[in-house]
């Protein structure tokens, strides 16, 4: 909302607006909403939430600090924009191959178990998006849980 101002401002004042950095046909965008929305699905985005949000997001999408906090400025625009999950899914449908599409829902589990637990409104989005995504029941549960051990063992 703010920026969609500010480049109205812009316009009027006849200054060139910028181009996004992060398109709406950008799989990292998409993917980024996408995790937004999961991590806010409780009601707020914890610490450990954010930290492991944006740890992901550096790791494969191979981005610096300062474009990480760009893409995830965008991808809570685009959230608060966004009706349905959707809107985020047919970008990924659209860009990604089936294995990509995968490694979508293994980052959200790695977000989702940033906090050490499954909310069960979280794991409901998983489920939802993985359908959306086409990623099949068997792997969305075992991706669940390969990553569940992960957490528990790095706990001990």
């Amino acid at each position: 909302m703010l920026r969609s101002l500010v480049r109205l401002v812009g316009q009027l004042a006849g200054e060139e607006p910028a181009s996004p950095e992060f398109s709406d046909s950008d799989y990292r965008l998409a993917a980024t909403a996408l995790l937004i929305h999961l991590v806010s699905v409780d009601g707020e985005m914890n610490e450990a939430e954010r930290e492991r949000l944006t740890a992901v997001l550096r790791q494969r999408f191979s981005l610096d600090a300062e474009a990480t906090v760009r893409l995830i400025a965008a991808a809570i625009d685009k959230d608060r924009e966004a009706v349905d999950l959707y809107a985020f899914t047919s970008v990924l449908n659209r860009a990604l191959n089936d294995e990509e599409r995968r490694r979508v829902i293994e980052m959200m589990w790695e977000v989702v178990y940033a906090d050490g637990r499954v909310d069960e409104f979280e794991d409901n989005v998983v489920w939802r998006a993985a359908d959306l995504l086409h990623v099949p029941s068997r792997d969305r549960i075992a991706l669940k849980r390969a990553i569940g051990e992960n957490v528990a063992r790095s706990e001990d």
